[in-house]
Parts: C-alpha cells; structure tokens; sequence
C-alpha cells in the first residue's frame, strides 16, 4: 500500500494485515484508487474531526455513487470491519470520526460528500437529498421558489450535511421548526445475521432489488406517480411550534435523548447508513427585519422570551442569545471566517476547511505541529480592516447580554410596538438594524462556534482544552444564566455562552486552565445542570463527549444490533455485538 503504515489499532494489527489487503483492493475496484485513502496523511481530514476526535483508521472511502456507496458498504460488513459513515465531518461532539482506542475490529470511514444531489418533488415543497446534500446547497436550491430548508445559516456556515441534521436531531435556529426530523427515508442497516439489507421507506416506488432501488434513485429514474403522498409519513416535526409555545412545561422544548422525535434515520448518530432523506420545505418570509436588544439583565430577556412565546400571535423565524464575552471572542478569533464567508459565500467553506485540514496533516508529519494554519490564520486576519458595524460594537461595550430577533411578515409590526414599549429601560435598550447591521450581527453569531476552536489553538501554554455542553434548559425555566460557584470558576481562562434563546437551548463552552482536569470539571459543572432539570446534549448528538442515557442507547441497539455502525457513539461499547 504505497509503503505507508496501515492504520490499525495497535493490538488487532497482525490479525488483519492479509484482510486489510483484500478489502483495501475490493473498496478501490468499487470506486477507484483515487477514492481510497490510507495512510496517516491520507486520511487525517477524514479521521480528525472538526473539534474533537481522532483515531487510526484502516482506509477512508468516497464512494461517487448510492450504488458505489452500497458495494462499499456490503465490502465492509462482509471483512467484518466497523463502518463510521461521514459526511462533511463537521460535528461538534466527535460523532462522525473514530474517538481513541479500544475497538476490537479495523475501522472504514465512508464520506459520502461526492453523492450531494438534491431532488425538489411537488413544486418545491418537499426535498429528496441524497446523503452527501449540504444545507447550503439545498438551501440555495430553494432560493429561486421562495423556500428555505429546516435549517438555515448557522451550521450550513462549515458545510454540514442535511443528512448529518437528521441523524443528530439538530435543532438549528429557526424556533418554528424544531428538530431536524423526518419518517421518510431510504438507508441500510445490519441484522442480527449479520447481513446488510436496504428498507425503502422514502415513499417512493423505486423497485425491489438493492441495485434497481439504489441506481434509479441515482438517475433521477422516478415520475411523480412513482412519489406517494401521506398525510400520516411526516417529514418535519409539525408539533413544534405548539410544543415550544408552552412555557409552563417544566421539561427542555428539545434534546437529543428525547424519543418524541426517535424515528429510523432521525436521530440515529450514525447507526444507520443512510441513502436519502425526504423532507419538507418551508414559505420563506417575503421581508424581515433584525431586532438587536442589550441589556444588563438577564431577567429582562426571560421576561422577553415568555412574551413573545406566550402572548405573540406570530412567532420570530428566530432568535440568538449572544453573551459579550462570546461577542468578543468571535469579533477577534472568528474574524478570518466571517470575512471569507463575506467575499466567497458559504458554498466554498467546505473546500476552505479541507485545505485546512490538508495543510495541518502535512505540518503534523513534519512535527511542526497541527496548529500551524490556525496561528497562520489568526496573525493574517489582524491585517484586516474592522468589520462589525459600529452600533453593534457600541453595544458590545454597553451591554452584557445580546439578544437578535429575525422577525418577518406580520411579526415585525408586533416586533416593533412590543419592543417600542418595553425600551428603553433602565438596564437595556434595542435598535432596529440595517440590513448590513443584521446580516453581520447574524453572521458573527455563526462564526463564533469556529472562534472557541481558534483561541484553544493559539493559546496551548495557557488553554488545557474545551469543555463544550450543549444545554436545553426546562422551558418553564426563570433563572436561565449561569453563575459558577468560585471553586469552579477559578480553573477556567474563559467561557463562552451562545444560543438558540426561545427554544431555551444553550451552548455553554469553557476553556479550561492549563494543567486542570477537564473530565473531573466537566462532571461537577453536569451535576449542576442536573440540579436544574437541564437535558444535554440539546442538538449535538451526543457524540463521544456524552453518555448516551438508557432509552437513547436502546434506541441505538435496536438500528445497529450487532454494533458495526459507529460503535462507541456515546460512550457505548466499541465491540462486536455490544460486548
């Protein structure tokens, strides 16, 4: 194999060598040489997650086609190797890349990004997105008919998946959507006989052979009469605005662990291999306007998000919390991301962050580290210009807590007179943006995710690493802000908090001292969270950051039974049938 290590787990090398031959040449007879990595350089962008995780491999696969994806796949269940399926590979818990050691068999990566085509059926109000389909390319699909996707700038900034949306339950931005959800889907799973079989429930006569199914599906070979149409198959969650509406509920709006929205491919973190998606559309709002609230009070924005979800008539498209650390963190360390999206668009972050990750894999096998771009990076965004509007900078300075309402249609008069009412006030005030103002207050909300990553890279001597929780608070919650106990917050540099305010779901980040436990940390900060009644994660998928509770790993055992999908997710077993 080109004289490079294969990438085996240290104590199950020997067993595999001769297998790991056969296999790496059948994978390459299915999709070419060209689409069939290995070696440590070779696969670093595939293994190496995007914030956490990493692991050795024994090849990373790319299959062009569902059928190719197929053959791949069935290669892979019959060497009996454990099978990570990938998309853009931009999670925030390590779910899509292996995570350390301790697994009992080889392990495949295969990405599916090459198989990205998005189907539009019944004028646009539904998508069919094959498993490679980023959020941005389907959103951009939509544009022209007036519709959005589920899901709308935010993780479509680094190019995720509309498929990686669904398996995580992601619940995006936009409080009238909920969870990425749909009971329509094509995928492969494993059986307890250890045999690889194909369940079509897309809802679209697509024939009875895995081949058939998988190339008429690749050739757009299927007419509407094909397309069945059920009012009873859902391909979004249609209950959430009610079900965020109701304040008085003493459990989170959504989470991960939640089996409401537990459906085949949704929410399955990779215990599936999916093929395609069905979803449905959204009326895109024909004018909106940006609402931008400071204040000192975290009591004022409760008392807020209770008005707008108890008494409005029409609910925002959406609504960002943003607290003034984060705000200047993101200002700073999310700068290079926020200007690159400016001039090239979202389309080419994918291709940015695989550079990227090209580029630190070479300066890792010259052992200059694989930090190196980000410190690049930083120092060259510094070179440039300002680039936040004046009063929102003016408002970092003044306020603590940050709030952006995007309102449209018939809510901005009802946004306006609210607002016009309530403020100003003693410990906030609002202001209605421009449209430059509100784009780039949205935007530097987005490219603050990216911004946590970035100061851990250019401050190792004083950074030990990131504890990132993602939080859904009980949505009858009053007390939403944190307040560490002193013996807590001494062994942190700095925190980070962001989130999807309305829905009550909080991103909760901490860079952690140089030298200090980061695992005994993150259990004493959970411990308090519990004490609050919050769920974690909230969208994330638990990844290998989180414990996977009993229902969810049920769940998960009853996709996959014999543990060849993704095996760890969770904190679960990385061995053969759950051992």
């Amino acid at each position: 194999m080109s004289g490079q290590r294969t990438l085996l787990t240290t104590n199950i090398i020997d067993g595999y060598s001769e297998m790991a031959s056969s296999l790496i040449a059948r994978l390459q007879s299915v999709t070419g040489k060209r689409y069939v990595h290995v070696g440590t350089r070779a696969t670093h962008r595939f293994r190496k997650g995007y914030r956490y995780g990493d692991g050795e491999v024994m090849a990373a696969v790319e299959p062009g086609t569902l059928w190719e994806q197929w053959q791949v796949l069935q290669a892979c269940v019959d060497a009996d190797v454990a099978i990570i399926m990938q998309a853009a590979n931009t999670g925030l818990t390590g779910g899509s890349t292996p995570f350390g050691t301790g697994y009992d068999r080889p392990i495949v990566i295969v990405n599916t990004l090459r198989i990205d085509r998005v189907d539009l059926i019944d004028e646009g109000r539904q998508a069919i997105c094959l498993p490679g389909a980023t959020l941005d390319r389907l959103e951009r699909a939509l544009r022209p008919m007036g519709r959005e996707p589920h899901s709308v700038i935010g993780s479509s900034c680094i190019g995720a998946s509309v498929t990686g949306g669904i398996c995580n339950n992601s619940g995006g931005s936009l409080v009238q959507r909920g969870p990425a959800y749909t009971q329509l889907s094509l995928f492969a799973q494993v059986t307890p006989e250890r045999k690889l079989v194909l369940v079509n429930h897309l809802g679209i006569e697509l024939g009875n052979s895995p081949e058939e199914v998988l190339t008429r599906l690749d050739r757009g070979h299927y007419s509407p009469s094909d397309i069945q149409m059920s009012e009873t198959a859902w391909a979004s969650d249609r209950e959430y605005q009610t079900h965020v509406r109701d304040i008085s509920a003493a459990t989170p709006a959504r989470f991960n662990a939640d089996p409401r929205r537990h459906y085949e491919v949704s929410g399955s973190a990779g215990k599936l291999a999916v093929f395609a998606v069905r979803l449905d559309t959204f009326p895109a709002a024909s004018n909106e306007r940006v609402f931008y609230i400071g204040t000192n009070d975290p009591a004022q924005l409760q008392q807020i998000r209770r008005d707008l979800l108890g008494q409005f008539q029409h609910l925002p498209i959406a609504g960002e919390y943003m607290h003034q650390d984060a705000f200047d963190m993101a200002h700073v360390y999310g700068k290079d991301l926020f200007l690159f999206i400016r001039r090239f668009g979202t389309l080419n972050v994918p291709k940015a962050f695989s550079a990227k990750s090209w580029f630190d894999g070479v300066t890792e096998s010259l052992r200059l580290g694989r930090r190196l771009s980000d410190r690049l990076l930083q120092a060259a965004s510094r070179l440039f210009p300002e680039h936040l509007p004046r009063r929102l900078l003016d408002y970092r300075d003044r306020y603590t807590h940050h709030l952006m309402l995007r309102t449209g249609g018939e809510c901005i008069e009802e946004m306006r007179a609210y607002l016009a009412e309530r403020f100003p006030a003693e410990h906030g005030d609002f202001f209605e943006c421009t449209d430059e103002e509100g784009s780039a207050a949205f935007l530097n909300r987005f490219a603050s995710g990216g911004a946590v990553v970035r100061y851990r890279a250019v401050h190792p001597r004083t950074v030990e690493d990131i504890v990132a929780l993602d939080v859904a608070l009980p949505r009858d919650a009053l007390d939403w802000f944190e307040i560490l106990p002193p013996e807590i917050e001494a062994r942190i540099e700095r925190k980070f908090y962001v989130g999807h305010f309305l829905c009550h779901v909080l991103h909760q980040e901490y860079l952690v001292k140089k030298g200090e436990d980061c695992h005994a940390l993150e259990r004493e900060i959970c411990a308090l969270l519990d004490a609050r009644g919050a769920e974690y994660p909230a969208e994330h998928n638990v990844g290998h950051l989180y414990h996977a509770k009993p229902a969810l790993r049920d769940f998960y055992r009853k996709l996959d039974p014999t543990n060849h999908f993704n095996p760890g997710i969770g904190k679960t077993s990385k061995q053969r049938d759950w051992q």
